[in-house]
């Protein structure tokens, strides 16, 4: 497991800025299976006709979804963080044609499951001898990666990754420089949710976001964008986001996912930079293919 705590700071990204960059040319690499889910994006179609103008918010909200992975009696007893990010995970290699058995994987979250959490708390504090071991199991941060490689038989390398508000920059880092070096499809997901009780008072995070996506060393053709990325001095301003829908979900965790996903969205070369710390940003610089 990979953990860094970086200040807090924007979490979004600024747009066509030109920063002196301190790492050497990097090798592109390509997204594939783009995924996306919140109560009112319930799925890539919706949130990419969303971001694009061409399309509304569900109305009502979506319930949680119930990813196919898991068998039913598992299904019925895991988390909010464990449906969303296998239900993205499973859409993105469905969508990228791969064998998620063969894929390695980077699962990201900034804090896990705030609301197991909670009651772990809660519960050591007034009656520890009524803590649940199932709440007790799945309240580790790696629990959402560990049902995914159990339930697809995944036997790739594996990490579990949180780095505050710049986790997802920092799992897509992490993703991208493990594509490039074994020149190999990595999974990439991100997940977060509210925060709730006491833990409320000392971090923000408000509804339920996961997004992911695979990426590719070379180009294929179910390749969505190229990335070219590199390391900046400096920390990422934030910009604002482009669509009601992207905003409405800015008080999540992983919201500094919005900005790739709408650029994925609007198939438009875009530069962004996305914060990693006070001193650091990740520059991407996407174009469609």
């Amino acid at each position: 497991m990979s953990a860094a705590r970086p200040p807090e700071g924007a979490r979004t990204a600024v747009q066509g800025t030109e920063v002196p960059q301190v790492s050497a040319k990097t090798p592109t690499v390509y997204i594939e299976g783009p995924a996306f889910w919140a109560p009112t994006l319930p799925g890539w179609e919706v949130a990419r006709a969303v971001f694009r103008g061409e399309g509304q918010p569900v109305d009502p909200p979506a319930k949680r979804p119930s990813p196919q992975v898991l068998a039913p009696a598992e299904r019925r007893r895991a988390p909010d963080t464990v449906a969303l990010s296998l239900e993205v995970a499973a859409a993105a290699v469905a969508a990228a044609h791969r064998n998620a058995a063969d894929l390695p994987c980077v699962f990201a979250s900034a804090h896990g499951d705030l609301g197991i959490n909670d009651y772990m708390c809660s519960t050591l504090a007034a009656d520890p001898k009524l803590l649940s071991p199932i709440k007790f199991h799945n309240s580790v941060h790696n629990a959402a990666v560990g049902y995914w490689t159990i339930g697809t038989g995944c036997m790739a390398a594996s990490n579990s990754l949180t780095a505050y508000e710049s986790t997802f920059a920092s799992a897509l880092l992490e993703a991208a420089a493990q594509c490039a070096a074994d020149q190999r499809a990595v999974l990439l997901v991100g997940y977060d949710m509210p925060a709730v009780g006491a833990l409320a008072s000392v971090t923000t995070s408000r509804g339920l976001l996961a997004v992911a996506m695979v990426i590719s060393p070379e180009r294929t053709d179910r390749s969505m964008a190229s990335i070219d990325w590199s390391l900046a001095s400096g920390p990422a301003r934030a910009a604002p986001l482009r669509t009601d829908a992207a905003r409405s979900l800015a008080d999540n965790a992983m919201a500094d996912a919005l900005p790739v996903f709408e650029a994925l969205a609007r198939g438009d070369a875009e530069s962004l930079r996305l914060p990693l710390s006070d001193k650091l940003s990740l520059q991407l610089a996407l174009q469609p293919c």
